[in-house]
């Protein structure tokens, strides 16, 4: 596979944390294909159905089932594995969970940081940290709420985002200035495609309605984003790239999202997903290229090279594709996935 991504990640030793969720599910998958000896540490699925069983995502990697803030259990790992790159997507994410358990939050979000960032201090194979974060302080993800306090209840997620970035930038100014690992968080919007049953986002419930016969009910005023999720993996992924080659000049926050011509609001969407899903063609209008934007601007860095390569149009028809095919034959998950990885890497070549 020619592809400037896979021949960097072909035999590196890459730890995924997170990998039995969404956004950690489809970065070890892309990894595994690409070649890359990949690890993965996170809870057991936390959905039925989910990403993890769909995809036999644990077939050709190593995979183990941890708690991040388990401080042991994590050095063991780091130990066995000797990571060379860690791209760190554990994490509580949505607006809804923090809301239930604020303590397991910020103990996620906050000390599991810590853990991950202590033991790539410890561990000399490491050389690049992607810390995964959500930029739900700024603006709203694709969530299906309907009740207009979305906003409101964001407060503390915001809160564990921002305390996990303090922790990143004392780490850095305190143990990676004179060598060892180079960090940098990768910020992304919330993004759709297949394999998600997160509580209270709009597409697992569009899917639920669609099946059951009842469809959703979405607000007219509320506004989504609407990207695949392989585009923000693409993102990290080239940031591990960038922090491993070129140290330091990428290092610290970066800033990865749609730009507005993402933009769509949640009725539209629904109305949209649903034509798809009946095989009525909405149309595919060309992709469009927003810059990166990155957080510190007091300091100059090469940008990772990257910009979305799907419209909105067609991160809806593969989120689609994959969903129609787990409902029709779960047995087909896999090769859709790959097949829909592949293309993504010949389209953003």
């Amino acid at each position: 596979m020619s592809h400037s991504l896979a021949e960097f990640y072909r035999g590196k030793r890459v730890l995924v944390t997170g990998h039995t969720g969404f956004e950690g599910g489809w970065t070890a998958a892309w990894l595994k294909l690409m070649g890359a000896q990949v690890c993965g540490y996170g809870l057991p699925p936390a959905t039925r159905p989910n990403f993890f069983d769909a995809t036999i995502l644990d077939r050709g990697m190593t995979s183990v089932f941890g708690d991040i803030r388990d401080r042991n259990s994590l050095a063991n790992t780091f130990t066995e594995i000797q990571p060379e790159i860690v791209i760190h997507c554990a994490a509580q994410t949505t607006p809804e969970s923090s809301l239930r358990d604020p303590v397991d939050a910020f103990s996620t979000n906050v000390m599991g940081t810590v853990h991950i960032l202590e033991e790539a201090r410890l561990t000399k194979s490491v050389r690049a940290v992607v810390l995964v974060s959500g930029d739900s302080c700024s603006e709203q993800g694709v969530h299906s709420s309907t009740d207009g306090k979305n906003s409101e209840v964001k407060d503390l997620l915001c809160a564990t985002i921002a305390s996990a970035q303090l922790v990143r930038a004392a780490f850095e100014k305190s143990f990676f200035q004179n060598g060892g690992a180079v960090v940098a968080t990768a910020r992304t919007a919330a993004a759709v495609g297949g394999g998600e049953w997160r509580e209270g986002r709009i597409v697992p419930d569009l899917v639920g309605g669609i099946m059951s016969g009842k469809p959703l009910a979405v607000s007219k005023e509320q506004e989504l984003r609407i990207w695949h999720v392989l585009e923000p993996v693409r993102a990290w992924l080239l940031l591990g790239r960038n922090l491993f080659e070129h140290g330091k000049e990428s290092a610290g926050a970066w800033d990865f999202a749609p730009n507005d011509q993402h933009r769509i609001f949640a009725s539209e969407f629904a109305e949209r997903f649903s034509a798809m899903w009946s095989g009525v063609d909405a149309g595919q209008s060309s992709s469009s290229k927003p810059s990166v934007r990155r957080s510190n601007s007091e300091k100059s860095q090469a940008e990772p090279g990257w910009a979305p390569v799907l419209c909105a149009d067609q991160a809806l028809a593969w989120t689609v594709e994959w969903y129609r095919g787990y409902c029709s034959d779960p047995a087909s998950t896999l090769k859709i996935t790959q097949h829909q990885i592949e293309r993504y890497m010949r389209v953003s070549a």
